[in-house]
């Protein structure tokens, strides 16, 4: 069963993620996003838009699935969600991250591997919320981020644990511009196809320059740096602090 539907546009793939009430990320959902990814660009696809339900563009990483699975999915999830954000972050045309809602930890990932972000003026929250279910970051998820934000942002966004209203989020840089609920999708495609109006070869060289540092700090750090990552993920304090964060907040909602 598919958690992601594509409508295209001229030019444009509209990726809608349509997986549970919260699109939480979870094995099965990275790796169907890369391979949709991976699809468009074989089809031609000059720009990718990825967003979610109203209300929810992604809540994240499906904490339950890994309280659940505990250090066995671990080994299967972690490297297929480094996989996901890869696959936008490296999509040699413009996308752009409709956050359609809220856009929490994993999902503010995924939407900082786009190229813009335009968040719906609603009652969503934008944020890296790693920190406060006890959980580092993969390093994929750290350059991306560091792309997006530079090294001074990304030190506050990432230690401090906040989350953002659509206003703040705007202030700060996170995201680009805002649009109605109703129409962040639209606007989305509207940028994609300004930004895809661009020579494409030039284009994606150009994307490529301004990712090289960030790419090669990848290739070079990847597997020496995953390791560590995986094993505090699985530790057992990791697990039962996740299962507690699961208690505490998401089955008090």
């Amino acid at each position: 069963m598919t958690s992601i539907r594509i409508e295209k546009t001229g030019p444009v793939a509209v990726l809608h993620l349509e997986h549970g009430k919260a699109n939480a990320l979870d094995t099965e959902l990275c790796r169907e996003l890369t391979a949709k990814v991976d699809e468009a660009a074989l089809a031609g696809q000059r720009a990718l838009v990825l967003t979610g339900r109203d209300g929810v563009f992604s809540a994240g990483v499906d904490l339950r699935r890994i309280r659940d699975g505990g250090a066995a999915y671990v080994r299967r999830f972690l490297p297929a969600l480094s996989d996901a954000f890869l696959a936008v972050f490296g999509f040699p045309g413009p996308t752009v991250a409709a956050v359609s809602g809220h856009a929490i930890a994993g999902g503010a990932v995924l939407a900082a591997a786009c190229d813009r972000r335009v968040m719906a003026s609603g009652a969503g929250r934008f944020g890296l919320t790693e920190l406060a279910v006890g959980v580092p970051f993969p390093l994929v998820a750290i350059e991306v981020l560091r792309c997006a934000y530079g090294n001074p942002l990304l030190s506050e966004l990432t230690l401090s644990a906040r989350t953002y209203a659509a206003p703040d989020a705007l202030s700060k840089g996170l995201v680009h511009e805002l649009a109605a609920p109703d129409a962040v999708v639209s606007r989305g495609t509207e940028l994609a196809l300004e930004l895809a109006a661009a020579p494409e070869e030039a284009f994606a060289h150009t994307k490529a320059q301004l990712h090289r540092p960030f790419d090669e700090r990848i290739g070079e750090q990847r597997a020496a740096g995953d390791g560590p990552v995986e094993q505090m993920w699985s530790s057992p304090e990791t697990l039962a602090s996740i299962s507690e964060y699961v208690r505490r907040v998401l089955e008090r909602r």
